[in-house]
């Protein structure tokens, strides 16, 4: 079976040039935006950390560590999460637990909300028992889940309809980085919230971006891990082809990280790859599910991303050979049963 029936099926309808529509002459989003840097954070005591509850909702690969994060820095920190056992390390460290979105939202002045995917961010802030309903004016909702903008934007209409404030803030960075507190926040939404957070993102992040108007974070966070997914899979296929011409493909690492294409991901992933560990930092069920929410952004407004769409491609064949819970790095393997379908 040749390779290239299997990961770049006919392009053609999707991505032929066709008319843009009247409605998007304009920039999706407006395109405001602000460079923040918190190597010089707003200066805060642990006291004045300490004078402001805040919520976290969302105990698992990200929203863990973030939460200790504050926890360690001196925050009065109350969380939440579908399986209560999540929460049990943080309320050993000193969290409070609460059963609901809406317990939580009711009693913190700040909620962050990490939540897998834009069904679960949309149900844990508008569902039934959902933040929504305990969160009332003078309080912030900040929702640092990667999701699309059209679900940001209803999250943020329900928030706000409360007389609350929302930022959006989906964050660049994988488990390490949360950690630790090395995570890259694109926020956008209500400034005077921006202003608000921005002690808290300093602890869990190193620096922070304000983009403007609600979308514009979401936007963001989608083009960078379209673009994170489809260098892992072109860095897979050199691993394999480095191996089939007879290279060592621990030396084509080491030169690609001394060269000028060289991403830390690289020289992080490489060696694993090699040996075919893929020890989860980024689960490749989520970066397959960028991909898609990306590739529907482009649609939105006729951007051609065929590069992308066939990356796209080889994740989803990844998820059905039920790797959807290892790393993204493991993508890797779709390729060998391309090739060993070849043989």
């Amino acid at each position: 079976m040749a390779f290239c029936s299997i990961f770049c099926p006919r392009i053609p309808v999707r991505f032929r040039p066709k008319p843009i529509s009247p409605f998007l002459s304009k920039p999706l989003f407006p395109l405001s935006y602000r460079v923040c840097s918190s190597l010089q954070p707003t200066p805060s005591t642990k006291d004045e950390l300490g004078s402001v509850s805040i919520g976290f909702l969302g105990m698992g690969i990200m929203g863990s560590p973030m939460a200790q994060n504050l926890l360690k820095a001196g925050c009065d920190v109350t969380v939440w999460n579908r399986t209560k056992s999540k929460c049990d390390p943080l309320v050993g460290l000193g969290a409070k637990y609460k059963s609901s979105p809406e317990e939580v939202t009711a009693t913190c002045d700040l909620t962050f909300a990490m939540l897998a995917d834009p069904e679960s961010a949309i149900d844990v802030a508008c569902g039934k028992n959902g933040a929504v309903s305990g969160i009332s004016s003078g309080k912030g909702y900040v929702d640092v889940s990667t999701v699309d903008a059209a679900s940001s934007m209803l999250i943020s209409k329900q928030i706000k309809d409360t007389g609350a404030l929302f930022l959006e803030a989906p964050v660049s960075g994988s488990k390490k980085p949360a950690e630790d507190g090395q995570l890259i926040f694109l926020t956008a939404g209500d400034k005077l919230l921006y202003g608000k957070a921005a002690p808290f993102l300093d602890i869990m992040g190193k620096s922070r971006f304000y983009l403007g108007d609600v979308g514009n974070g979401a936007a963001m966070k989608l083009v960078v891990n379209m673009i994170m997914g489809s260098m892992m899979a072109s860095f897979a296929e050199g691993i394999l082809l480095s191996q089939k011409v007879g290279l060592d493909p621990n030396v084509l690492v080491e030169v690609v990280s001394q060269g000028a294409i060289n991403a830390p991901m690289y020289s992080l992933k490489g060696p694993s790859m090699i040996k075919s560990v893929y020890p989860t930092a980024f689960p490749l069920k989520h970066q397959q599910k960028d991909m898609r929410l990306a590739l529907g952004l482009a649609e939105s407004v006729s951007q051609s991303t065929p590069i992308a769409a066939a990356a796209n491609e080889l994740y989803k064949v990844a998820r059905s050979y039920g790797l959807s819970d290892e790393d993204f790095s493991a993508v890797i393997e779709a390729l060998k049963a391309a090739r060993s379908q070849q043989s």
